[in-house]
């Protein structure tokens, strides 16, 4: 490891990292512009220089690579000068928006100003303006701003896989653009105003809405896929503002979708605020206590085999533990938190989870997709995917749908009968997973919640085994989930108990009489044209499918409104926190489910949160230990037996409406009405 001294103090660093790297880990501060730790090195700013020893002018920290005796000053006249003058040129042309810009106070120009620049400018003439570019419903344009650091650029180009931004012209002409002057098509676009450092790319949703110093700030984590992205939920009264991304590199890095970060806006529309009962076949105000009369008089005394239970795709495990519980104490075996119908099972944890974990995507050398597109189903995890093919020495073949998943995959075929000859050998990639030494396989639910899934459950396994990607250090099975309660319902059990039904079997018990109640837990996802004459409890935080069908609805809190303990598709057991109270009369989930299990006679075991989660822990021992990634274990699962012919299809079409919140969204329809817009135009 090279030693080098950084401002008289000695300090031995990692070979091959840059000298803003070393400074950074000797505990000095290094302005820049360009440089981001994701991105690949520009050194266009300029802000980052230093001063070295026998060089004979400073140098751009970021882009040089440390050497062994090399002597660093960052803090002498000479770097003072040097970047006094920087800041001046990169300011001759930026416009004073400080008081209308939305990026004033977590700017930062404004903070490197500040620090390092000077107090007066030399220039005279008239500042340049640039006209704002169009990036679709979700990135303003103020160009003028733009320094030209080209991070925008870079993640484009990099992360998001979507080469659709550049620079035209040179010198002071030169301007950022999409060059043919249409939206942004990536599902990462938001993270460009993260990356902006001056304010040239802000929020559209969020402009003019608030100042960052007037948001409540909590820590929590995201519902709308199942990845579990660490979020940081921005509110101002009772208003959820914005959703920005934390760091966590075994999860998100530091990137969210679009939809995690814009949908939020559904929060306020459509919303259940108060009980309601259905009296002549229309749905009218009620007071809890009527509510809880309503079911009360429907389920009490009730056999437990004619009522069930069907859980919704952003439930917390509090809530789901506590309908399980219920049911149980109802004496009825019918509970399914597979809204889908997708045929997993809840004994083998490694048959449902992504067992190499996020981060092990990074030790892949060989990846199969199966059913799945991972582009919409889950845009973060697609972007890791991404970064492995940047990396190099990584082979990619899907079986599924033809899409652009912004890396080059090779198209084995589209059904399950390529992916018995893949099992069996017959195809050459087979010999690509086998010589591999990390071979990756993931399944999504397209392949998994047809009728067939369950034989293709055995037919992965089947080949993850042959191909030798289940061992002792290393488990190459891995499931894409879409839905992020399913994992957590998976661990608490929520299946079908001892001749009970599933969502398939209580939709056809319901339309044949034999299922009189139905409990529907944020369930919106099922056909309820189905639910035949039966009474329907509904329990959610928006007037979607579910609520429309309801007899009786408990308006209950949306993610962002309660503390909730979630398991991402990796199996990885992380908090949400409340950010806002929920509105009207809305209570927390496990709550309501706590109080209904008094009036029914069968009270819960708990009154509190920490009893809650403590019953969490007693049911299954993954939920003690917080953000980390229990192993999932092996075993015998799946069903071998005949598959049919149809191609596997990926269960989302449409990746800015998959849930009640991102369907009540404003912003999300304009998404989706700009992205048919370029299609029709194609």
């Amino acid at each position: 490891m090279p030693k080098m001294k950084i401002d008289g103090i000695e300090i031995e660093v990692p070979a091959g990292i840059t000298v803003l790297q070393a400074c950074e880990m000797a505990g000095v501060e290094i302005p820049r512009f360009c440089y981001h730790e994701r991105l690949s090195i520009a050194g266009n700013c300029r802000m980052c220089l230093v001063e070295q020893e026998k060089a004979p002018k400073p140098i751009a920290s970021c882009a040089m690579p440390v050497a062994d005796g090399m002597v660093i000053k960052t803090d002498t006249p000479v770097v003072r000068k040097a970047r006094k003058g920087v800041m001046e040129f990169l300011l001759i042309n930026h416009p004073l928006d400080c008081p209308i810009c939305d990026q004033g106070g977590e700017c930062d120009l404004q903070d490197q100003a500040m620090a390092f620049g000077f107090d007066r400018s030399r220039y005279h003439e008239n500042k340049r303006a640039v006209p704002d570019k169009e990036f679709g419903p979700l990135v303003k344009t103020s160009m003028t701003r733009c320094i030209h650091c080209t991070r925008c650029i870079r993640f484009a180009t990099e992360v998001a896989g979507v080469e659709e931004l550049g620079a035209t012209g040179r010198g002071e002409a030169m301007e950022v653009t999409t060059y043919v002057q249409h939206a942004l098509t990536t599902e990462l676009s938001g993270n460009l105003v993260d990356l902006c450092p001056v304010g040239a790319l802000t929020s559209k949703p969020y402009a003019y809405e608030a100042r960052s110093w007037e948001l409540r700030k909590t820590e929590s984590i995201d519902v709308l896929d199942a990845l579990g992205s660490n979020i940081r939920v921005d509110a101002r009264g009772g208003v959820v503002m914005r959703v920005l991304p934390r760091l966590n590199d075994d999860v998100n890095e530091e990137w969210i979708g679009d939809k995690t970060r814009h949908a939020v806006d559904g929060l306020r529309y459509q919303r259940l605020d108060q009980p309601y009962v259905r009296k002549g076949g229309k749905l009218v105000p009620a007071s809890w206590d009527e509510a809880f009369a309503a079911i009360v008089g429907k389920v009490k005394g009730l056999d437990g085999k004619k009522i069930a239970a069907i859980v919704g795709d952003q439930c917390d495990a509090e809530s789901m533990v506590a309908l399980k519980d219920l049911m149980a104490a109802l004496g009825s075996p019918n509970v399914d938190c597979r809204q889908d119908g997708a045929k997993l099972e809840a004994g083998v944890r490694g048959s449902y989870i992504f067992n190499p974990g996020i981060h092990g995507i990074d030790q892949a050398d060989a990846v199969l997709l199966v059913g799945t597109n991972p582009r919409w189903e889950s845009p973060v995890l697609n972007a890791r995917l991404r970064k492995r093919y940047l990396s190099g020495r990584c082979a990619f073949a899907s079986i599924g749908p033809t899409v652009d998943l912004t890396y080059p995959v090779e198209r084995l075929g589209a059904g399950p009968a390529t992916l018995r000859e893949l099992s069996e050998g017959k195809l050459a990639f087979f010999e690509k997973l086998k010589a591999a030494k990390n071979p990756l396989i993931i399944v999504g639910m397209g392949a998994l919640t047809r009728d067939d899934g369950a034989a293709v459950l055995a037919l992965v396994r089947d080949l993850a085994e042959k191909v030798n990607a289940v061992r002792e250090d290393w488990n190459g099975f891995a499931v894409l989930h879409t839905a992020a309660a399913r994992v957590g319902g998976l661990d608490l059990g929520l299946v079908p108990g001892e001749g009970g039904r599933d969502v398939a079997g209580i939709l056809a018990g319901a339309q044949g009489k034999e299922i009189e109640v139905v409990y529907l837990l944020g369930a919106d996802e099922i056909d309820v044209q189905q639910l035949g004459k039966a009474f329907v409890i509904y329990q959610g935080h928006h007037g979607d499918r579910g609520a429309h069908r309801a007899d009786v609805i408990l308006p209950g809190a949306a993610y962002t409104e309660k503390p909730g303990t979630y398991v991402n598709m990796e199996g990885r057991v992380q908090l949400g926190r409340r950010a806002v109270y929920p509105p009207g009369e809305a209570r927390e989930d496990w709550t309501i489910l706590r109080a209904l299990s008094e009036r029914l006679g069968q009270p819960l075991p708990y009154d509190s949160l920490d009893q809650v989660r403590s019953r969490l822990v007693a049911v299954n021992k993954t939920f003690a230990a917080l953000d980390q990634q229990a192993a999932g274990g092996w075993g015998p699962f799946g069903k071998a037996g005949a598959t049919n012919d149809a191609a596997f299809a990926s269960p989302v079409t449409n990746y800015y409406m998959t849930c009640p919140i991102s369907r009540a969204s404003r912003t999300m329809a304009e998404c989706m009405a700009s992205r048919q817009q370029l299609l029709a135009a194609e």
